[in-house]
C-alpha cells in the first residue's frame, strides 16, 4: 500500500510517526448506495495528487508522520465488526498516537466511539452528518450505519451540527439543544457559537461526507440536499481545533464515483486540513 500523499518513507515509519490512520472498509449494513468499501483506496489516490504544503496554517503537516495502519479486514456480520473494531481502538489507545479512522459505512464508528469514551469518560462526541443516526436499532441489528450515534447518545455528551434528515424513532433520543439542524443553520449564524460552546471536554470528531451538499459530495450512500459547504465547514473545524482538545477523528461514506474524481480529492484534503489543524494548535 502506498504512504499516504506519497511521502517518503522516513515520514511513514510506524514508531516515529505521531498519526496513525485506519481503514475500515466495511460497507455491509448501507442501504442505499454502496461503494464505500472502496473509500479508502480512492481517498489515498486523490491523496498522491495533492500538493502537502498547507497555505492557511502554513505546514507541511506531513513531516510530524503519518503511517497507515493494516486495513481491518472483518466483515462477516455487523456485531462482528464492532467488536473488531472496538477491541482494536482499545489496544490503539494505549499507544500515544494521534489516532484517525477511516471508513467504510458510519457504522464503523461505533467501535471506535466506544473506546474513546471508555478512555475520555467526560468526553463530547461532535458528529457533523445530514442524519441523526441515532435509531436504537435497525433492520435487526444494533449495529447498523442508521445506529452510528445511539451508542453515543447515552454514553457522552452528543452535539449534533448539519443535520437534515431524521425518522420519528429517533425522536427520543435526540437532545435538541446539542443538535444543530441545517434548515436553521442556513439563516442563523450564531450555531457557530452555540455549538462550540456545547462541547467540554475532549473532543472525538465524527464526520460522515454526506453533511457536505451533494453538489460538492455526491459520492456518498445517500446524499442529502441542503448541505453544508466548504468553506463553512473547515472554518468551524479550525476553531475546534484550536480551543478544544481533539483526541481523534473519523471520515466515514465516501463511495467513489469513476465520473467524477473531485469527491475524493475533497475527502483527502478534508483529513490533511484537519491534520494541519491539529497540530498548528500544539504550536500553542
Amino acid at each position: 500500500m502506498a504512504n499516504f500523499g506519497g511521502i517518503e518513507n522516513q515520514f511513514a515509519d510506524k514508531s516515529t510517526a505521531k498519526v496513525w490512520l485506519q481503514s475500515i472498509p466495511y460497507d455491509g449494513t448501507s442501504t442505499w448506495g454502496k461503494g464505500a468499501d472502496k473509500g479508502f483506496s480512492a481517498f489515498l489516490d486523490a491523496a498522491e495528487n495533492m500538493e502537502l504544503y498547507d497555505i492557511e496554517t502554513d505546514l507541511e503537516v506531513y513531516r510530524e508522520g503519518i503511517y497507515i495502519l493494516p486495513e481491518i479486514k472483518e466483515d462477516s456480520s455487523p456485531e462482528a465488526v464492532f467488536e473488531t473494531v472496538y477491541q482494536s481502538t482499545k489496544s490503539l489507545l494505549k499507544e500515544d498516537k494521534f489516532l484517525t479512522f477511516f471508513g467504510g459505512e458510519h457504522s464503523i464508528s461505533i467501535g471506535v466511539i466506544k473506546a474513546f469514551y471508555e478512555k475520555y469518560p467526560d468526553i463530547s462526541i461532535l458528529q457533523l452528518d445530514a442524519h441523526a443516526d441515532l435509531r436504537p436499532s435497525y433492520l435487526g441489528s444494533t449495529y447498523n450505519h442508521a445506529c452510528a450515534l445511539h451508542d453515543a447518545s447515552l454514553h457522552t455528551n452528543l452535539v449534533q451540527v448539519g443535520i437534515r434528515s431524521m425518522d420519528s424513532v429517533e425522536k427520543p433520543f435526540l437532545k435538541k439543544e446539542n443538535c444543530f439542524f441545517a434548515e436553521d443553520m442556513a439563516f442563523d449564524d450564531s450555531w457557530f457559537e452555540r455549538s462550540l460552546n456545547k462541547l467540554t471536554g475532549p473532543v472525538y470528531i465524527t464526520i460522515d461526507l454526506d453533511v457536505f451538499d451533494p453538489s460538492i459530495m455526491p459520492a456518498t450512500g445517500t446524499p442529502e440536499p441542503g448541505g453544508m459547504y466548504w468553506n463553512t465547514v473547515i472554518r468551524y473545524l479550525k476553531k475546534v481545533f484550536e480551543t478544544k482538545q481533539v483526541v481523534g477523528f473519523d471520515l466515514v461514506e465516501l463511495a467513489p464515483m469513476e465520473e467524477n474524481k473531485a469527491p475524493n480529492f475533497l475527502a483527502a484534503k478534508l483529513y490533511y486540513k484537519m491534520l494541519s489543524y491539529k497540530f498548528k494548535s500544539n504550536e500553542k
